[in-house]
This record gives C-alpha cells, structure tokens and sequence, in this order.
C-alpha cells in the first residue's frame, strides 16, 4: 500500500512537469522534499529520475531508459517553445549628453528622422550646416515657387498672347509670349503639369518671331502637339494669375506644444492645461497674445466669432507675413479625453511646431502622431539670465535649439549656431520665425506633399485649359451659348461667377472650418474674402481634423489619410 502511495507520487511529480506551463517548477513534491531546497544547477530531470535513498527502483532497466529517453524529448521540445517565446529587447538608451543634460531630441526606434544638431551615434555632419552663425543678415526667407509670380510681374502690364493645347503625352499646355521691345527679347513661360518653364530670348537669334509651337519646343523637347490655340478671352490673365500664384503664401500657422519634466507621450504632452510664468515667457518671445474674439488677422483655422477653439491665441507679424500659433495650452481643454482631440485637430493639421521645454526629458521625433507634422523644433531654456546683482535682468534667459524633421525633408536654413545656443531673445526670435516659414516651405518637397501637389497641380491646369479654350470660342463665335452653359455646369459655375476661380476659390482660398462645419459664417473675422485668392493661406480641409486631415494648398479631394487618433471618427463636411 505504501508503495502504491509512493508511485502515484512519482508519477503525478512527472506528470506535472510533462503537461506544465513552459519551464514551470515542479509543484508537486514529496512530503519529505518540502523543506530541502534543490540546487539550481541540477536540472529538473535528473530531480525527478534520481531514486531517493528510502525508495526503491520499482522499475525494469530497460522500462527506465524508455522514461529517460522520454523526458529528454520533452524537454527539447519545451526548450525550443521557450526560446519561441524570447523577444529582443531594445539596446540600453544611448545619449549623448549636450551641456551636461539630456539631448533635446531622440530620435525614433525605427527611424526616419534627422536631428540637427545630430548625435553622434546617427550621424557625423549637419543636414543644415554652413559657415554662418549668429548673423541675423543672412537669415533669408525662402520662397515656394519662385518664378510664380513673373507673369503678374513681366506680362500682365504688357501686351503679350496666351495659348493653349492638349499633348498626348504632356497633357494641357499653357503658353503666355511677351516681346519686350525696349529690351528686344522675347519672355516665354510654359505652364505643364509638373512645372513651369521659362525662359528669355533674344530676338536677334530669330530671323522671324518663332511661331508658338517653336517657342514651347524650345522650352521643353518633350512637347509634340503641332498646333496651339490662341487665347482670346478677355478676363485670361486673372485666371491665369491665380493659377501661377495659387502656391504664393504670407500667412502660416505653426503649432506650439508644451512639455514638462517627465513627459514623453503624445497623452502627457497634450493634457498640459496649465502655463508656467517660463513659457509665457517663450510664448512673448513668439509673438502677441490676441483675443480672438472679432480678430480681424490671419486667424489660422481659429474661430473669432463664438469661441469654439478658446479665447486667446498668439499672433504675430514678420516680414510682411501673418503668423498664428496654435498653442496647445490655450486651444479647448476636454476633461476625460486623454487624446484632446480638441487640440490635436489644429496642431496634427499643422506641419511645423515648435516644442518648448521645461526639465531635462528629451522630445522623441515621432511621439505625434500625424500623418501632416513633418518637422519639430525643440527650444529649451538652459539657464536664466542674470544681471550684475545676481537678479534677473529682464526675463528671458539663455536657450538652446534643436530641429527635427522627417528623412525626405530637404535642408533648410537658416542654420543652427554652433554651440546651438542663444543669449538674446530678439535673436532667438528672428532666428526661429525664419526657421519655421522655411521648415513648411521645405517639408513641401516632401514625398507625401510632392504627390499630392501635383495631382492638384495637374487638376487645376487642365479645368484652367478648358475653361479658356471654351470661353475664347465663345468669344470668336465657334462655340454656341449653350455649349458654353453646358461646360460650367458641370464644374457647377455661373457666368457671371468666374468659372475656373470659383473652382480655384473652393480648393485654395483662405478660409477655416473649425465653425464653419457647425453652420457659423463663412468669413474671415467679418472682412469679406479678398478678389483675389491666395493660396495656401490656410490649408484648405481643415474640417478634416486631427483624424482625417487635409491638404495644405491643395483641392478638398485630395485627402492624406487620416490622422493616427485612435478609435474616434467626425467625418466634417468640406466645402
């Protein structure tokens, strides 16, 4: 009977291990084993195959090889499914310590970012570097497109043609020729859908005034269509205008995020409600805090009418340009919304935002997420400055500066100082204002934005093509009325409305959505639109929010995705 006791003891011991978790410890013991620690470095079988000294072998030598064998089956077989079961861990964190602190930037596991400055372990040279430092001279403002505007500049104020045509493989071509007779050359510029071409000829290198198909040609080898149509519509040069310049931007908005001492998620970094008297501070440095409350500037996607996106905001002037600042801290705190949608649906708009720090926790370049950020610029203030007394002399204080921005963003100036450090805050201002208007002109060229430019591009070329051969038959009595009708209503236009800009007007025109999509208005801060659109102003969409954005600069069709905001959905209306 004892023995039979005995058996069953060793048999269930072997069957725990046999049909326990993977590696698990041999719950069931003997009595006798409860309180004799087993040593790690015997292995569980040999525990279990080894006969205690009062136990006897009940077993044949060939019956025992067989559990033997058994067991070591069992444990490969456990052995490899643990080692299934192994994950890598991440390297320990690697810094390289800036001052004696923590970098203001870390770059993503995964990668796709550049820092500037760099680290070490990342790269060896600034994508931004140059020989200039501290100079405020040589902070230039980049342009978008600068050869927009040379038909507003060199054309409209002389008397110049306009054609068109359709190549098979170029698609439709727009030709404007200007002779400049005091200068005695001829001015050309070729609209298709990727670019524009121009160029200046002398006219003494032509024995004739080269027919219109010779000039495009001249331009551009690609172009095979044989003949152009004249453009004879009176108003062409206004469609036209809009079309060259409908790149050409003087507002921007930027996003201002706010982070403290420990905070390392998009979650943390958002729910900030509160500001310390250090950035307000920094915000000053910005620009100007404005009531929105009937703000008649450049009001970013902000509503100045009901106070739907807060009551304040930080506005400012430069260099002939508007600049509105969507700071996190001052848009619609939402309580239980650990995302802010509120919040994020202006900022994940944005594509450049400034990050200011309060502590030493670094910024990790992909902790928003957002398919429209591109580019971050990180500001830290190392230590306060201090008059001759050992008080502080007037605010501000010493700060350090660092860019972040995605892999196919190209440089950018102006270019960081080396140590990154600035000692007065009239430089730091002009150093990032500059910094950020040409961070979004950069982040432009970008894949992602690149796409869909010229898919708008090419869009609005061709419903421009159209429209001006439609309108010049109609003109020279080739094309009835109703033809005529029939073309605008389908882009859904009147005569009296302005066919191609009413288009333009709906895709590029200055204009925000944050209330416009609850019924408010539709109207900058009570001043009618301008005649003229200018675009870019305001990146079209923005009812689109945080989860599905918009496009900047680019018609409501062309839609980026949406906005990585977990498990929430506002699907707005866009026109």
């Amino acid at each position: 009977m004892e023995r039979d006791s005995r058996n069953e003891k060793f048999f269930s011991r072997k069957r725990s291990f046999t049909f326990g978790a993977y590696g698990g410890v041999d719950k069931f013991i003997c009595e006798n084993e409860t309180s004799r620690p087993e040593p790690l470095e015997h292995s569980i079988l040999d525990i279990l195959d080894s006969p205690t000294s009062e136990t006897k072998p009940f077993l044949s030598a060939g019956s025992n090889r067989k559990v033997t064998e058994l067991f070591e089956i069992i444990e490969k077989l456990q052995s490899s499914r643990l080692d299934e079961q192994r994950c890598e861990f991440p390297l320990p964190l690697r810094v390289l310590k800036i001052g004696h602190d923590l970098p203001l930037i870390l770059p993503p596991k995964l990668g796709g970012y550049w820092i500037d400055p760099p680290l070490q372990k990342f790269a060896e040279t600034s994508p931004t570097s140059s020989h200039y430092g501290l100079d405020p001279e040589t902070y230039d403002i980049m342009e978008r497109d600068s050869e927009a505007t040379y038909y507003q500049q060199f054309f409209r104020s002389r008397y110049h043609h306009s054609f068109t045509a359709v190549d098979p493989s170029l698609g439709p071509l727009l030709l404007s020729v200007c002779l400049e007779e005091e200068e005695k050359r001829l001015r050309v510029i070729l609209r298709m859908r990727e670019c524009s071409m121009h160029g200046v000829f002398s006219v003494s290198l032509f024995p004739n005034i080269p027919s219109a198909v010779e000039l495009a040609k001249m331009l551009c080898d690609s172009v095979t269509v044989s003949r152009f149509d004249v453009v004879s519509y009176l108003k062409a040069p206004d469609l036209i205008t809009a079309f060259d310049e409908h790149r050409v931007s003087l507002n921007f908005k930027f996003g201002v995020l706010y982070q403290r001492e420990g905070q390392l998620t998009e979650e943390d970094i958002l729910c900030n409600n509160e500001e310390s008297e250090e950035f307000q501070e920094f915000l000053s440095i910005l620009g100007d805090t404005v009531t929105l409350q009937g703000f008649t500037g450049f009001r970013g996607g902000l509503d100045v009418c009901h106070g739907q996106t807060g009551s304040d905001a930080v506005f400012t002037s430069f260099h002939s340009r508007e600049i509105m600042f969507h700071v996190s801290t001052k848009l619609p705190f939402t309580e239980g919304d650990t995302q802010q949608l509120q919040r994020k649906r202006h900022i994940g708009n944005d594509i450049v935002a400034v990050v200011y720090q309060e502590g030493h926790t670094p910024f990790l370049s992909d902790v928003i997420g957002s398919h429209f950020l591109h580019c971050f610029l990180v500001v830290r203030r190392v230590r306060k400055r201090v008059g001759g007394e050992g008080e502080e002399a007037g605010g501000g204080g010493v700060f350090q500066v660092s860019v972040t921005a995605r892999e196919d963003v190209p440089p950018f100036g102006p270019s960081l100082p080396d140590p990154p450090i600035f000692t007065e805050s009239s430089l730091l201002r002009e150093f990032l204002l500059t910094k950020l208007i040409n961070a979004e002109i950069s982040c432009y060229k970008a894949e992602r934005f690149s796409r869909l430019e010229l898919r708008t591009r090419s869009s609005l070329l061709e419903g421009l093509q159209a429209e001006l051969s439609t309108r010049s038959q109609c003109m020279m009595g080739d094309s009835p009325v109703s033809t005529l009708s029939t073309s605008e209503g389908m882009r859904g236009v009147t005569e009296g409305s302005g066919g191609f800009i009413e288009n333009f007007k709906r895709a590029i025109r200055v204009r925000s959505n944050s209330f416009d999509t609850l019924g408010g208005p539709r109207k900058m801060g009570g001043v009618p639109l301008p005649q003229k659109p200018k675009a870019a102003t305001e990146r079209d969409g923005e009812s689109e929010l945080a989860y599905k954005p918009p496009e900047p600069s680019f018609p409501p069709t062309d839609n980026l995705g949406s906005t990585e905001v977990k498990d929430h959905s506002s699907p707005q209306d866009n026109m």
